[in-house]
């Protein structure tokens, strides 16, 4: 397996060099290149194409929400692991609508630092139990609807077709979701078959299933 190449995104050097000096001496990590903000590291991935990005998510003149987004905009294969403080919870949502891959507490032990990056690279989500109770705890409907937009987000979803979803779950034939959002049959069929492709579903069911297992109905 080839090294992960990280890229430490901190204003604070003596987190920087701390993290670098202790990924170093992973066999299976390769640091390669700092940055103190958001803006710093677009030009470094641009540059060396990192796997994986640890990003501060406080820093000056460009934070790690918008480095994120930035980043993910231009470099989607890029991975994005969010460096938080327990009182962050506020910007952690927005950076995962941007597309970061989850985030972990900047006083963890390192280990499970190591344990998040290599889990970002495979492509799964890394999420600090102790914060997302914290955010559920505190923001409850705000949560739902966030976690609304990041679906849409994740699977390129219209507003129209989250409203079909929302019918198809509910019970409603293709003619009583035309008459009930003013839309042709047809048009209705169209965004149907749109829907399937996008979230990779065979049928009707599988679409229900997925609606309530992301709380698009409840």
């Amino acid at each position: 397996m080839n090294d992960i190449k990280v890229l430490i995104v901190d204003d604070e050097r003596l987190v920087v060099d701390g993290l670098k000096i202790i990924l170093e001496t992973y066999e299976d990590i390769k640091v390669i290149g700092t940055a103190a903000n958001g803006e710093e590291a677009l030009k470094v991935c641009r540059e060396s194409k990192p796997d994986v990005v640890l990003m501060d998510i406080r820093m000056p003149k460009c934070d790690g929400v918008l480095g994120t987004k930035l980043i993910k905009k231009e470099l989607q294969n890029i991975k994005i692991l969010i460096l938080t403080t327990f009182n962050d919870v506020k910007y952690i949502h927005e950076a995962l609508k941007y597309g970061a891959s989850g985030y972990i507490l900047k006083d963890s032990d390192y280990e499970l630092i190591y344990e998040g990056i290599k889990a970002c690279f495979k492509g799964n989500v890394v999420i600090n139990p102790e914060v997302a109770s914290k955010i559920l705890s505190e923001n409850g409907e705000y949560n739902r609807e966030q976690a609304l937009d990041e679906v849409k987000l994740k699977y390129d979803l219209s507003d129209k077709e989250i409203s079909i979803i929302r019918e198809i779950a509910s019970g409603l034939s293709n003619k009583e979701i035309s008459e009930k959002l003013f839309l042709s049959e047809g048009t209705i069929k169209n965004n149907i078959s749109i829907i399937f492709s996008k979230l990779n579903l065979r049928d009707r069911t599988q679409v229900t299933i997925f609606a309530f297992k992301n709380n698009i109905v409840t």
